[in-house]
């Protein structure tokens, strides 16, 4: 449905959804229960949540850029209108967000954009405490290239070169002609010598940029496990990352730099095949994911370290673990029209023996640190088929750093000093193992 000023031709058709739903399943008169905005450098997610299904129709406009969704069934309310105030200033997509009474029963929201962007607007069904969600997902139509940006990045510490001394020209050239010359004689070689002509010297060390990629678990609408106080698994988790990334950007291993990449440095939501994704994208040398395990019982405690596993779990547990873990797309909301879901199985299932024995090493020597600071849950690495572990080229593991469903390791967690002392415990084991196992080598350099 076009509004004042749209026209056809101006609609982008890559970003053109309508979502139509039968007559019977649409909610006339659903009460709208909360809207949330997620901006994020990835993108930039608007959520409205309501007791009924919410069919929508939507069109982007070129000039000036902006996407307008109506939607039917349902009248202007004050929760809707909160979209307005919920805009971050800092948002890359978002401009402003207006809504008002559509032409027929309805309401349209017209989302003002920064920049050009393709949208995704589905819907997703009640799961864990959500009910019907209408998502708006607003991707830029350029993605960022995340080695360029993290290579850039790299560059820009380098330290600056010393300014050379000032020289006078003229004094320099005195002194080179004063200088007397030293005699060096002709050698006499015979034909069957040849001249001996000295090796030319070794090219100057690469720096060869060493780059873990972390994946803090959960994030925006999904927000993982929820300790007995109100802890959130997905702001413990970032917190202790970005703990870890300052430790890992400081530290080189053989003089080489090393860097972190964060599958998410904010609160948002990321599929769990595009965090696999994103880690081989900047060609990561090792991918540690980051949780807070959770329970039944509030006596389960301690911390765990997770390989994959081909053939089957190592335990009830770790099945149980890796089956709640794997459904996080559910909560956090995937568009399963837009994934290419061959893809995505291709490339979870490509895992190889290496990768599994490179990752339960890794493991081990995260485990051993760990022990350090806190109890641990199991004495080993265990392994199950988390898909979040199955890129095939990069030792993975996932960390359970403590039980945030055990009221006393929930208060720990929220602490400043003990999520420092766990990313002391991460660095220390990432060390430890390249201590044993030398990164391999890439083209990836600076």
């Amino acid at each position: 449905m076009a509004g004042p000023g749209m026209k056809r031709r101006d609609v982008l058709q890559a970003g053109t959804l309508v979502l139509l739903l039968g007559q019977a399943e649409i909610a006339f008169g659903a009460s709208i229960l909360g809207v949330r905005v997620w901006p994020a450098p990835d993108y930039t997610r608007v959520t409205i949540e309501s007791d009924g299904i919410l069919t929508a129709k939507s069109l982007v406009v070129q000039s000036p850029p902006r996407l307008a969704i109506d939607i039917e069934g349902i009248e202007l309310n004050p929760q809707l209108r909160e979209l307005v105030a919920k805009v971050q200033t800092d948002d890359p997509y978002i401009a402003g967000i207006r809504v008002g009474s559509g032409a027929a029963s309805g309401v349209r929201l017209v989302i003002d954009l920064k920049q050009q962007a393709l949208p995704q607007v589905f819907n997703l069904p009640p799961v864990a405490a959500y009910q019907h969600r209408l998502l708006v997902d607003l991707y830029p139509a350029k993605p960022v290239d995340p080695l360029e940006a993290l290579i850039a990045e790299r560059l820009r510490e380098k330290p600056a070169a010393a300014p050379a001394p000032a020289v006078d020209p003229i004094a320099e050239l005195i002194a080179k002609q004063t200088q007397p010359r030293p005699s060096v004689p002709t050698p006499q070689l015979s034909p069957s010598q040849t001249l001996s002509v000295a090796p030319a010297p070794p090219p100057s060390k690469t720096d060869r940029m060493i780059i873990i990629a972390l994946d803090p678990g959960h994030g925006g609408e999904d927000p993982g496990a929820v300790g007995p106080a109100g802890t959130r698994e997905k702001d413990v988790v970032l917190s202790v990352a970005h703990k870890l990334r300052e430790r890992i950007n400081a530290t080189t291993v053989n003089g080489n730099p090393m860097r972190a990449f964060m599958t998410r440095d904010a609160d948002f939501f990321v599929p769990l095949h595009v965090r696999v994704q994103k880690a081989q994208r900047v060609q990561a040398d090792l991918f540690v994911s980051i949780h807070a395990d959770a329970f039944v019982e509030p006596q389960a405690r301690g911390a765990s370290v997770f390989a994959l596993s081909r053939t089957g779990a190592s335990s009830a547990a770790a099945r149980w673990l890796a089956n709640k873990e794997n459904s996080a797309d559910l909560v956090g909301g995937v568009n399963v029209r837009t994934q290419d879901q061959h893809v995505a199985r291709a490339l979870l299932d490509m895992s190889t023996t290496a990768q599994i024995n490179d990752s339960l090493k890794l493991g081990s020597a995260l485990l051993g640190e760990i022990g350090n600071v806190g109890k641990l849950h199991k004495a080993k690495v265990e392994q199950a088929g988390f898909a979040v572990l199955k890129a095939p080229d990069i030792p993975s593991v996932l960390v359970e750093t403590a039980f945030i469903s055990n009221p006393e390791e929930e208060t720990k967690l929220r602490t400043a000093s003990y999520q420092d002392e766990l990313a002391d415990a991460l660095m220390r084991g990432i060390q430890r193992y390249f201590a044993k196992n030398p990164p391999l080598a890439r083209s990836r350099v600076v």
